[in-house]
């Protein structure tokens, strides 16, 4: 992104999710080394431009907000997180802000203790008179999850402590042991049931169980490895604290002090290189000035302590046998190609399968069913294929993969778009892969807006063999009996369900053409071209005319498929001739009336339902021809009847402020857009001014 405060918006909203689904889900979609990337791209961001850090700044938060199954507890001291280096210059500059800070001189040595960094769930143990009284999670950092009940099946926790201060609290991780963990999974592919991905989504999980029998059944560990709130300290250092936090019987990770950078670098390079023997997984090397009188002058920043920095591990590797390659049919038709393999442990993970990402890196890479090949397991999320390491003479042998150009899994064309590295199947309506989430999108609000048929009912009819195509809603009446029998039906309910079906057989044109999900074809293109189609089937003729086009296309002597393919959207559109479908859009329209399966389904659609033409009016008023805004809350009026008085004004409405942008509605609260319209000299005016403006329309 080029604009920076946009870039930060997308930032704070794109971290805010990962934390969640990593903290408060234990389902993270992206690799730690991904997440870093985007917390250091924010600090990036912040530092060039500290006048626009926001209110909702990643770089003021730690972890989540606590799960609402849970009960909560109050840290007496913030439990935060780490700051993170990546080489040995960000750990000397780690070392250098420490001197500068505590204004040291140059020859002052800054001893610190080195400690394997232990990829598992922060947790904190609270003492009163050497009894263990509550446990938590680390939460947002201020308040955590109360885990006490669970903590105490660990057996590495103490239940009650003896020469402890009146008051003591340990903080430290929950993890598994390697082979405890593969033990686990073996047993639950043996069972059918679920599997983990990675040691620390398992003792995430394990410990945040609402049945403390279960977290009791599961081989979780505790190590400590610092305090938070005591009445009376331990001892004067972190080594020897870790020390006191041993003889009262907690385990604590084999750690090393180090009295300079370049002993700091030894100590990681050592723990790099013995962690494939370590019994537990590690992500990195933690670095803690050992004076505790430092550590409190040190003090800490909005989300990290100053005396403290992780040296993160580059992702793990390793090599193992292509085995097959197959082909992934995603919800929105999407081809993704998986890379099966020969099991190969990293990093404590048993590793079958890889992503190829799409056919364009296999070709890059030039990967082949065969091969053997390097993979990388970056922060326990999705391994990935780096490349072959077979010798050249072996892999040349090898048969090169080819990409299908067919959907496996419904027989339909998959196609790639000018510009797209992803090729999608045309099917989508008749699609096993995509079934589901098309038919959601059919019966959603904005396109048949069937009462009484959400996602759920959706996901149950298809699962029962009721619904397979749009068209088989519709005769959802002629199992009437089987729905009544139906446990949590009756009669009175089947009926509604049935009635709010019968409600929709007629339908306007651009809610049945949305609802059909073509790609690129939203709800805006889908009310342009049914404002410019005098009925469905002048526009089914055009529709014909353009698949017509694109079977009789010959790409020109020496054209590469990418220009080929630009020339004739571009030709399709001036076909189409809709004003605002440009070639993208024609050329997602011919791809799917091309499709023998599509056509089809719309037959059937057509024969249930009645698609009729909506004449539209538009009042001549300030706005007509012109791009609105609205941001921020209206009061008096919801976002989609803001839209259609704008739209019956003759005004095209805007989700986002740009040049082209001419009037913004501001609403109670609005924010960036204002901000932006006004950086922008483009007029911004009020609710009260809207309906102003929208009653002297003509």
């Amino acid at each position: 992104m080029s604009d920076p405060a946009a870039e930060l918006a997308h930032l704070a909203a794109e971290i805010a999710a990962h934390r969640r689904r990593y903290d408060a889900e234990d389902a993270p979609t992206i690799s730690d080394a991904e997440f870093d990337a985007l917390v250091r791209r924010n600090a990036e961001l912040e530092a060039a431009h500290p006048h626009l850090k926001r209110a909702d700044s990643p770089s003021e938060k730690v972890g989540s907000a606590p799960a609402p199954q849970f009960g909560k507890i109050v840290h007496a001291r913030p439990m935060l997180s780490l700051d993170n280096a990546f080489s040995e210059a960000e750990l000397a500059e780690f070392v250098a802000r420490v001197r500068r800070f505590l204004r040291l001189s140059d020859d002052e040595p800054v001893a610190l203790l080195a400690e394997p960094k232990i990829d598992g769930l922060s947790a904190s143990l609270r003492y009163k008179r050497g009894r263990l009284v509550s446990g938590a999670t680390r939460g947002d950092g201020a308040t955590g999850e109360d885990v006490t009940a669970n903590l105490r099946t660990l057996a590495d926790i103490p239940e009650t402590l003896k020469g402890a201060p009146d008051v003591l609290e340990v903080r430290g991780e929950v993890y598994i042991l390697k082979g405890d963990f593969l033990d686990f999974n073996a047993a639950q592919v043996a069972a059918g049931a679920r599997v983990y991905a990675n040691p620390r989504n398992f003792a995430a999980g394990s410990l945040r169980q609402l049945d403390v029998a279960v977290t009791a059944a599961r081989p979780l560990r505790f190590y400590a490895h610092g305090l938070g709130e005591m009445s009376a300290p331990l001892a004067e250092t972190q080594s020897a604290t870790m020390a006191a936090l041993a003889k009262l019987g907690f385990p604590v990770a084999e750690a090393r002090l180090v009295g300079d950078v370049a002993g700091a670098v030894e100590a990681y390079g050592a723990v790099d290189a013995g962690r494939s023997a370590l019994p537990f997984d590690i992500d990195g090397v933690v670095f803690k000035v050992d004076r505790l009188d430092w550590q409190e002058r040190l003090g800490q920043v909005a989300r990290s302590p100053r005396w403290a920095v992780a040296w993160k591990f580059a992702a793990e590797q390793a090599t193992t046998r292509l085995l097959a390659i197959d082909i992934q049919i995603g919800r929105t038709g999407s081809l993704t190609p998986v890379a099966r393999l020969e099991p190969v442990g990293v990093g404590g993970v048993i590793v079958e399968n890889a992503t190829l990402h799409n056919e364009d890196e296999i070709a890059r890479k030039d990967v082949r069913v065969g091969d053997v090949v390097r993979i990388q397991r970056a922060g326990d999320v999705i391994p990935q294929v780096l490349g072959f390491a077979t010798p050249q003479a072996e892999h040349d042998a090898l048969e090169p993969f080819r990409f299908p150009h067919v959907c496996p899994d419904c027989g339909s064309d998959a196609v790639r778009e000018a510009g797209e590295v992803v090729r999608r199947c045309t099917g989508g309506l008749i699609c096993p892969a995509q079934r589901v989430e098309r038919l959601k999108h059919f019966v959603s609000r904005r396109a048949l807006d069937i009462e009484g048929l959400g996602a759920e009912r959706i996901e149950l009819f298809v699962g029962e063999g009721l619904i397979a195509t749009p068209g088989d809603i519709f005769r959802l009446r002629d199992h009437r009996d089987v729905l009544v029998a139906r446990k949590g039906f009756d009669a009175i309910s089947v009926d509604k369900l049935l009635a709010g079906i019968d409600a929709r057989r007629s339908v306007e044109f651009e809610r049945f053409l949305f609802g059909l999900g073509i790609r690129h074809v939203g709800e805006e293109r889908a009310r342009d071209i049914a404002r410019a189609s005098s009925d469905w089937a002048s526009f089914a003729a055009r529709m014909d005319a353009a698949v017509g086009l694109k079977a009789a296309f010959v790409p020109a002597v020496g054209e590469s498929d990418e220009k080929a393919a630009r020339r004739l959207a571009g030709a399709l559109a001036e076909l189409v001739g809709v004003t605002r479908v440009g070639p993208e859009v024609a050329a997602s329209l011919a791809d799917f009336f091309a499709e023998a399966h599509n056509r089809d389904v719309v037959a059937d659609l057509l024969a249930q339902v009645e698609v009729r033409a909506v004449e539209h009016v538009v009042r001549a008023s300030a706005v007509t021809g012109k791009t609105v805004v609205f941001t921020g809350t209206l009061a008096t009026l919801s976002r989609d009847e803001a839209r259609a008085q704008a739209e019956a004004l003759g005004a095209r409405v805007a989700g986002s402020v740009s040049a082209k942008t001419d009037l913004v509605i501001a609403g109670e609260g609005a924010g960036s857009k204002a901000a932006k319209a006004a950086a922008l000299g483009i007029e911004v005016i009020d609710e009260a001014a809207w309906q102003a403006l929208v009653s002297t329309a003509r």
